[in-house]
């Protein structure tokens, strides 16, 4: 179940693998797109998952406090990153690694999530891994999108967006043989937050600049709102 929601990623790095690389009005709106996915992803369910997670511990009151918190640590985190790492004249290229390692870690306690899931009731874990599966598939084009169009490179655009999305499955096979005696909700509480603040930061300093750097930056803005409204009505239909 958990591969099965992992890899679909792919899937959605087959489908941007499609446009033509010197189409720069998908280029544009694909990037503003993922953009979207990830903002409402991040702002929604996945602080929801961190808020609830802390609830099991804390007062609500507290959940949220540590929720920000976390939220804020991940962007200062993922800025610190941005600093130390060396400079790279291929912007593009650069938003396509960032937006993969932050989805890979995304998928890490979502795998793991799947799995105890699964364990508990694997009825009731077969709708949360086709949720799951649906909704990585837009974040599959984001990381698949501006790594092709740097590139040029198919393969590679789809290898980095697979790997991401092979951390789902990563994630269930460490919990289980290395961190189910010390994970817990307080940490499944951190490890949201962070991640919501990764992805928040990357779409606003990385995926959305670079749309509307784009000579065909009038695509950003509906590419922005599709990709919130996809993102809203796969969580809506896959509750």
């Amino acid at each position: 179940m958990c591969a099965i929601a992992g890899v679909s990623t792919g899937i959605g790095s087959v489908i941007s693998l499609f446009a033509k690389k010197t189409d720069k009005s998908f280029l544009s709106f694909a990037l503003s797109f993922s953009a979207g996915v990830m903002i409402y992803a991040s702002l929604t369910e996945i602080m929801n998952k961190s808020v609830s997670s802390f609830n099991c511990t804390y007062t609500e009151k507290q959940s949220s406090l540590y929720s920000f918190l976390c939220f804020f640590s991940g962007m200062i985190l993922i800025l610190i990153i941005e600093k130390l790492l060396p400079e790279n004249d291929n912007k593009l290229n650069r938003t396509g690694v960032y937006t993969a390692l932050a989805i890979g870690i995304h998928n890490f306690p979502e795998g793991l999530a799947t799995f105890v899931s699964a364990l508990k009731d694997p009825v009731l874990a077969i709708p949360i891994t086709f949720a799951i599966a649906i909704h990585n598939i837009p974040e599959g084009i984001a990381v698949s999108v501006p790594i092709y169009f740097s590139t040029g490179s198919k393969k590679k655009a789809f290898f980095v967006s697979f790997l991401s999305g092979i951390a789902e499955p990563l994630g269930a096979v460490i919990g289980y043989l290395l961190l189910r005696k010390f994970m817990s909700d307080t940490v499944f509480g951190i490890l949201f937050g962070f991640v919501a603040g990764i992805m928040t930061f990357i779409s606003m300093t990385e995926l959305i600049p670079s749309s509307m750097e784009n000579e065909k930056h009038d695509k950003s803005v509906p590419g922005l709102i599709t990709g919130i409204a996809v993102m809203a009505l796969s969580l809506y239909l896959f509750k």
